[in-house]
């Protein structure tokens, strides 16, 4: 799949230019991997490139494309406007007017509306109106819009001499959001087209029925649109090594069942072996929280919890009820520091739940049915506070009531953080 993120270089004249390099130069690194796609799918400028690798254009008469694409819109009257809306296309059309245009249906959620700054600000507030997030994108010229069409015939000019070859593997339109037909392509109208008519991204998704995404441009913003439909596995991302990116890149793929020649993307002194492996043993290190140990339970005539966060658990005599108990602090759960609010050390709410479940495993519950947070579990920065867990005698349908309070070490007040049920 290949992008086509705004806002990479500031004239689209090399934007366009700069992205079909990067993209091909990519394509072929991962060729030599031996990484090669079942189909392409492009977004915008990208479909040129998908066309490149499938075959349907030279590299010189995609390149030729390219300059003319660019170059055209570049001498157009800068200005308009582009703005991302996270609604439905079937929520959004109704309120397009004059002077703006629907550019692309990127997820079944998310849209691009561009056109006359005036028509595209006035539907933006609409849409804030009605609580749909709107982002306005940095671009020079409103793309995929009427705005578009005085250059489309010097374009159209410009793709007559492309010798059009037949595509080695199949193409998916950003025009019709399928598999693009066997002469589709090849022809000056639908490149033309391509230019006015919005990019129907997420119906081509959909249409490909990949089950792996490989992401060749020069960010992750594409693989970010495809998370709901198959994982996107971005070649390059903003920040990221070049080198370290572009292999995890193929060990995704290679472990999702992609075939990746490793002796060619991990050379070993020209010889075209893998790696050596390390020559030290491959000692074992536990990374599980163990149970602070500061007395014995036994000893005190409690039962061992066996629990990070739980010291110890007593049985009431009547009616089967248990009582954990415990003692957190940073000293002795100094881990339980890394979680803060405003500078203060906190009980994430998972712990709340782990220690729900704890208590309804030793209670012979295996479900936690609800639990409600009532107030967060702070920590001191020095000294502790006590921990009860207590788990109630069966209801007639088999439920039993749970509840975690603490108590600083300094008080007898308790607080309850959270209650619910087992069963």
């Amino acid at each position: 799949v290949f992008g086509s993120p705004e806002g990479l270089l500031d004239e689209t004249v090399f934007t366009q230019a700069g992205l079909f390099a990067v993209e091909v130069a990519l394509v072929r690194l991962l060729e030599s991997w031996g990484v090669r796609p079942d189909a392409v799918l492009g977004h915008s400028i990208g479909e040129v490139t998908a066309a490149h690798v499938a075959g349907v254009f030279s590299l010189a008469d995609a390149c030729m494309v390219v300059a003319a694409r660019g170059r055209l819109m570049q001498e157009l009257e800068p200005g308009g406007a582009m703005v991302a809306v996270n609604a439905a296309e079937s929520d959004v059309v109704p309120l397009l007017s004059d002077g703006m245009d629907l550019a692309a249906v990127n997820e079944a959620d998310s849209v691009v509306l561009s056109g006359a700054e005036g028509a595209v600000s006035a539907v933006a507030e609409v849409a804030r109106g009605r609580g749909w997030r709107v982002r306005r994108l940095a671009v020079s010229h409103a793309f995929h819009s009427a705005r578009m069409e005085p250059m489309l015939a010097d374009f159209g000019a410009a793709l007559r001499g492309v010798s059009w070859g037949a595509a080695k593997i199949p193409v998916v339109s950003n025009l019709t959001g399928g598999i693009a037909a066997a002469d589709e392509l090849a022809s000056v109208e639908y490149w033309v087209s391509h230019v006015r008519r919005p990019v129907r991204f997420h119906d081509g998704v959909r249409a490909s029925g990949a089950g792996l995404f490989v992401e060749v441009g020069p960010g992750a913003a594409l693989s970010g649109l495809l998370a709901r439909s198959a994982p996107g596995v971005p070649v390059l991302r903003d920040g990221w090594g070049e080198v370290g990116t572009a292999l995890m890149a193929a060990a995704e793929v290679f472990v999702r069942g992609g075939e990746v020649d490793w002796a060619a993307a991990l050379p070993r002194g020209g010889s075209g072996s893998s790696v050596d492996l390390p020559t030290y043993a491959f000692d074992h290190r536990h990374y599980w929280l163990a149970p602070a140990r500061d007395v014995d339970a036994v000893a005190l005539g409690q039962a061992d919890a066996d629990h990070p966060l739980l010291g110890a658990v007593v049985s009431l005599p009547d009616g089967g009820g248990l009582v954990f108990t415990s003692r957190l602090s940073p000293r002795t759960h100094p881990w339980l520091a890394d979680h803060t609010r405003h500078g203060v050390p906190v009980l994430p709410a998972a712990g709340l739940v782990e220690l729900a479940v704890r208590a309804g495993d030793e209670a012979g519950c295996g479900r936690l049915r609800e639990l409600t947070i009532d107030r967060p579990l702070l920590l001191a920065t020095r000294g502790g506070v006590r921990l009860r867990v207590t788990v109630g005698t069966p209801a007639p349908d088999g439920a039993r009531p749970v509840a975690v309070h603490s108590s600083p070490d300094a008080t007898d007040a308790w607080t309850r953080h959270a209650s619910g049920l087992l069963d």
